[in-house]
């Protein structure tokens, strides 16, 4: 499982385009919209602050949802994974690697956001904050990693990319990753606050107000984290059974 996950490593890494969506493109988001003064309402948190953790956030997501889902059906398509069953790999160490690999690749999205938001918008927290903030949005990534690969399972090459897109945005904008949710009628911010991301987004906000996350955001990720890697488990054993 070890090798399967550098491999991934490699292959994410030489592809350009996928590294400017994930890395470049969020940091290019923030600067464009961190610019405003003031404070954005109900949160207590600086535009700067505010908007950093929702595009750290993106970032990661894209990095784990868009690249894993494209990636697994198109070696389904290929016959990667055919291959690979052939190999002593058991399924959930398909899965898992798949997941790993992706989380890891969704780390220097949430770096340079952060850097970008320290050097241009002088955005200053505690040491604590800046460990906590990249541990918390890191760990959280791997949610997204496996719905990814479950996506990757459950559509064809040519279906996929228009699923995944309407997922990726859908989950972005509803989360509260674009705008703050806040802004939100209330029958929406009733659903929204049930979403993964508006969760994801919740524990990084609570660590810049110094505040232990809700019980409620990390329940939430920790079930969905269980849905989307057993739903990707099944439709993996599925596969393999129409093979």
């Amino acid at each position: 499982m070890i090798s399967l996950i550098r491999l991934e490593l490699i292959r994410a890494l030489r592809n350009r385009k996928f590294l400017f969506f994930s890395v470049i493109y969020p940091s290019v988001i923030f600067l464009l919209v961190s610019n405003q003064t003031g404070d954005v309402d109900g949160s207590g948190l600086s535009v700067a602050k505010y908007v950093m953790v929702s595009m750290a956030s993106f970032g990661a997501l894209t990095a784990v949802l868009m690249g894993n889902s494209e990636r697994i059906a198109k070696e389904r398509e290929g016959g990667w994974v055919r291959q690979l069953r052939l190999t002593p790999l058991p399924g959930r160490g398909y899965v898992l690697a798949k997941t790993a690999g992706a989380a890891v690749v969704s780390l220097p999205s949430i770096v340079v956001v952060f850097l970008v938001a320290a050097a241009v918008r002088d955005v200053r927290l505690d040491a604590w904050q800046w460990f906590a903030l990249t541990g918390a949005i890191w760990a959280g990534s791997l949610v997204f990693a496996a719905l990814g690969v479950a996506i990757g399972y459950l559509a064809s090459g040519d279906a996929v990319r228009p699923i995944t897109m309407i997922v990726y945005f859908g989950l972005s904008i509803l989360g509260g990753l674009w705008m703050p949710s806040s802004s939100f009628p209330t029958w929406l911010q009733d659903i929204a606050k049930w979403l993964p991301t508006h969760a994801y987004a919740a524990l990084g906000r609570a660590i810049e107000q110094s505040q232990a996350p809700h019980a409620q955001d990390i329940a939430i990720l920790v079930a969905f984290f269980f849905l989307f890697v057993g739903g990707a488990a099944w439709l993996y054993r599925k596969d393999t059974l129409k093979a």
